[in-house]
């Protein structure tokens, strides 16, 4: 009984969540730390309503420029895909001598004699959807994208990249003054981007210290961009430039 269709559906799955977890972490921490930069670089001109104007015209601007991005970059996958396997079974069909000692040279690599893997190359000819599949995924090492998952990593990128800009925001809306919110949007910042950082590396199998490290370092990210914005906006606002 072939077996191929159910790897081939666990190994869909399990790139499907990668790449799902890949958008959410990039647009999550986009959204953190380039709406935060800007509203703390607008606070410093003293008006909320100026942060939560600014805040949100970059938040939605952002979100769907994040989403387009993601959606372009999977369709470009899928095209990329689609004209390799085309080529390759091109190969397979037009030169299956060229393409058998492709295998062999992919196997022995690991180790095997030419005479250990003979029997699986000549039995590849009776099966050319499979050797086409074993030259895509050892030779050209590509993945096969998802048939939805352009519009599926437009959703996660853009979403995600607006939760994570608007959490920073929330003081704006309840403190009038912007100097004070920012004291505020600064430790909730700070505590998600510490969390974030830490999880997001615990997720990867990093150990403990790993982690903490990886927290850290999200954690200086988001404090550099964010007083360089704060730094740049009061500059400009002290200038004389009109």
């Amino acid at each position: 009984m072939d077996d191929s269709p159910i790897l081939h559906s666990a190994g869909e799955k399990h790139r499907n969540n990668s790449t799902v977890l890949r958008d959410l972490i990039i647009g999550f921490a986009d959204g953190l730390t380039v709406p935060f930069a800007l509203t703390a670089g607008l606070s410093s001109l003293g008006s909320s309503k100026l942060v939560i104007t600014g805040g949100l015209a970059e938040l939605f601007s952002g979100s769907i420029s994040m989403g387009l991005g993601a959606y372009l970059a999977s369709v470009t996958d899928k095209q990329h895909y689609d004209t390799e396997k085309t080529r390759e079974q091109k190969e397979v069909r037009e030169s299956p001598e060229e393409e058998m000692e492709e295998i062999y040279r992919i196997l022995c690599a690991y180790g095997p004699q030419r005479a250990d893997v003979a029997p699986f190359v000549n039995a590849m000819r009776s099966y050319p959807d499979q050797w086409v599949q074993f030259m895509m995924d050892f030779e050209l090492k590509l993945e096969e994208p998802a048939r939805r998952s352009a519009y599926v990593s437009a959703a996660v990128m853009g979403i995600s990249y607006f939760i994570g800009g608007l959490l920073p925001m929330i003081p704006y809306f309840a403190i009038h003054r912007a100097t004070h919110a920012l004291f505020v949007s600064i430790g909730i910042t700070a505590i998600i981007l510490i969390v974030f950082g830490y999880l997001k590396c615990a997720y990867a199998g990093c150990n403990r210290r790993q982690s903490i490290w990886g927290a850290v370092q999200t954690l200086c990210i988001g404090a550099t961009a964010a007083g360089a914005s704060y730094g740049i906006v009061r500059a400009v606002d002290s200038s004389n430039i009109h």
